[in-house]
């Protein structure tokens, strides 16, 4: 008989590794080496026995513990290691691994007898369920969305059907019962594996999860319950909104199923870039030229705000890429009345082409400052 292999070797991992990386090991090969993945494949039912033995054992905090001290034989009946860690009869086929299937296969409920079977009660198909949230986008120019507005969204809406009032069915009649699921809206998947029996609930294809058949059609609505129209809603953009942000019109979107409430409107916001701001949270950034005798001698300077126009107090001797803060013109904070600021770039324009009169003007200038031209 082949020597077993070590146990920390067949999952992968390092001895020190942690109950979730152990675990996530496991996930991993249990998938790669599953029976119904590798039908016919004794190899990989071989492999897969063997990582279900590894997980057993590493998995467990106790038998881990003897594991790491004795090795294989603390589960070996015949060995001194085995009677003294008391795991030496531990049947390795009886663990409940149902969890674990679960995530991995999608089998729903609690295990039936170890591995005898996947399954459990059905989950709330029938009962009410949100209806789908609706999405939609809106562009904004950089103004819009740093002082608000109101925009118009149009989408396709699902109104009830006013003949059959949203049951599908022709005036008159009524859904039945679904015989396929018993109104219970799913049905019971039944499989055969190397576990025994595994029972997979799954969405009823009679009736969709509804647990009702429409036999005779509403002819308005063709047995959907609703009517699509064109609607449409008017938005509030809050001050301070940003690119890429998302607002919420609660109830607006499609309908519940079984009588649940509406869906929601998600309105994705696209903001226009400006030709002379820059935004960068609730800051605003801009740059204004000045000539060099202001730069020079300082003085005032009007500047663009997102308010309008405003004077900006230059220092003497401000050199060129200055930045200056302008405290409150900035973006409004989201439900708050505090905004950001404004920065405002100042850059030196040195003149490209100058007159003569400019020129032994500013000959005379360098001259006082030791310079000869």
């Amino acid at each position: 008989m082949a020597e077993k292999r070590d146990y920390y070797e067949v999952l992968g991992v390092e001895k020190n590794a942690d109950a979730d990386t152990i675990k996530r090991a496991f996930r991993k090969l249990a998938k790669k080496y599953h029976p119904d993945a590798n039908p016919g494949d004794k190899e990989a039912e071989e492999k897969f026995k063997e990582v279900n033995e590894a997980y057993a054992v590493l998995s467990d905090p106790e038998k881990r513990k003897a594991y790491d001290t004795y090795g294989h034989a603390a589960f070996d009946p015949n060995s001194a290691a085995g009677r003294s860690t008391g795991f030496g009869g531990f049947d390795f086929g009886s663990m409940d691994f149902s969890d674990i299937f679960s995530d991995l296969f999608g089998f729903g409920g609690g295990s039936r007898g170890g591995f005898g079977g996947f399954g459990g009660g059905y989950s709330s198909a029938t009962q009410a369920q949100r209806g789908q949230s609706i999405r939609t986008s809106v562009r904004l120019t950089f103004d819009e969305a740093i002082k608000g507005c109101k925009k118009t969204v149009k989408i396709r809406y699902k109104d009830e059907c006013p003949s059959c009032h949203g049951t599908g069915a022709k005036p008159g009649t009524e859904p039945i019962t679904c015989p396929k699921c018993q109104g219970r809206g799913q049905v019971v998947m039944t499989q055969q594996s190397m576990f025994g029996t595994i029972q997979q609930v799954t969405t009823c294809p009679d009736c969709h999860g509804t647990g009702k058949i429409v036999k005779e059609k509403c002819p308005e609505c063709r047995g959907e319950g609703y009517l699509s129209t064109m609607k449409s809603f008017e938005i509030s953009i809050p001050a301070g909104i940003d690119d890429g942000q998302t607002l919420r019109k609660s109830g607006s979107g499609d309908p519940g199923l079984n009588g649940g409430p509406r869906g929601d409107l998600l309105v994705d916001i696209a903001v226009s870039q400006h030709p002379f701001f820059k935004r960068q949270g609730t800051n605003i950034y801009s740059t204004e030229e000045i000539s060099f005798a202001l730069a020079a001698l300082g003085g005032e300077k009007v500047v663009k705000t997102v308010d309008g126009p405003v004077e900006l107090n230059i220092k003497p001797g401000t050199q060129s890429d200055t930045k200056v803060r302008l405290r409150g013109k900035g973006v409004p904070a989201l439900g708050s009345p505090l905004r950001g600021d404004q920065y405002v770039t100042l850059v030196v324009n040195i003149p490209t082409s100058m007159n003569r009169t400019q020129k032994d003007a500013l000959k005379k200038f360098a001259s006082t400052m030791g310079e000869e031209f």
